[in-house]
């Protein structure tokens, strides 16, 4: 009886590691490689549905210039999915 319960322990263990920390683990390797594979000139979409175009970097933050403005935020504000949507749109 110990042993059956042992081996549900870790069973459940390795199903919880393979459909919830590793798939959290390579969305966040994504976006930090993204993150930094950001240019000058890049159009973008944050997290909040501001659109615009990079205008300068920093190590963690950007400035982001919008139709009203330029806008100085963290660079994990944008989201990567739109910003793919954006890109593939407009080639």
């Amino acid at each position: 009886m110990d042993n059956m319960f042992v081996i549900q322990l870790v069973l459940m263990g390795v199903i919880i590691y393979f459909f919830m920390i590793r798939p959290s683990q390579k969305r966040a390797k994504s976006e930090r490689e993204f993150e930094s594979g950001l240019k000058v000139g890049d159009r973008i979409v944050t997290k909040s549905g501001i659109h615009g175009k990079v205008s300068e970097l920093s190590d963690t933050t950007m400035v982001m210039e919008t139709m009203s403005g330029k806008l100085k935020m963290e660079r994990s504000a944008i989201s990567i999915e739109m910003t793919a949507k954006l890109n593939a749109a407009a080639k």
